[in-house]
């Protein structure tokens, strides 16, 4: 069952308990962006050259998994992560699992596999979330594992939500 998270804004490590799924929203890509992108950044021929690629081994243009990484990532901005947050340490695997045709519409969850408070800077966590990328099938194109800090509600903040929840009783 997928769960909701605050705005943005009140996002803090507090709202993303292991095991909690997150729908992160979908996009597609025409062939006018894939071919731009692959021309610019990835410039293989299943990705710059449709003729080539209609011979090619995927039968037809694809889109460069960078591309999809980047196509994903305004998702994970604007439907998982806090606003003014802090830096990721990185990912620790990415998996380019089918490939991507033009307009096939994509959709994304984030599943919270690990989130622990620092020890060293409690102010903060660290999360690392499972992301699928699935096609208009269900299944999965793309997966990968980030890790984010996140920062922790103040305890001034988890006092005063415990006393509104509190005065509904």
């Amino acid at each position: 069952m997928s769960q909701t998270l605050p705005p943005a804004a009140d996002r803090h490590f507090e709202d993303y308990p292991v095991g909690a799924v997150f729908e992160l929203g979908g996009f597609s890509l025409s062939e006018a962006e894939i071919l731009a992108f692959a021309r610019r950044y990835d410039p293989q021929l299943m990705h710059t050259d449709p003729a080539w690629a209609e011979q090619g081994p995927f039968r037809g243009l694809i889109a460069s998994g960078w591309h999809t990484i980047s196509a994903l990532m305004p998702l994970i901005v604007a439907h998982f992560l806090p606003s003014g947050g802090l830096v990721s340490p990185g990912i620790d695997e990415v998996r380019w699992l089918l490939p991507v045709r033009p307009d096939e519409m994509l959709h994304a969850r984030g599943t919270v596999t690990e989130a622990r408070r620092s020890r060293s800077r409690p102010d903060r966590g660290l999360i690392r979330t499972f992301v699928e990328l699935l096609n208009e099938g269900g299944e999965p194109v793309l997966t990968m594992r980030p890790m984010n800090f996140i920062r922790c509600r103040a305890e001034s903040d988890e006092v005063a939500t415990l006393a509104k929840a509190g005065e509904g009783a």
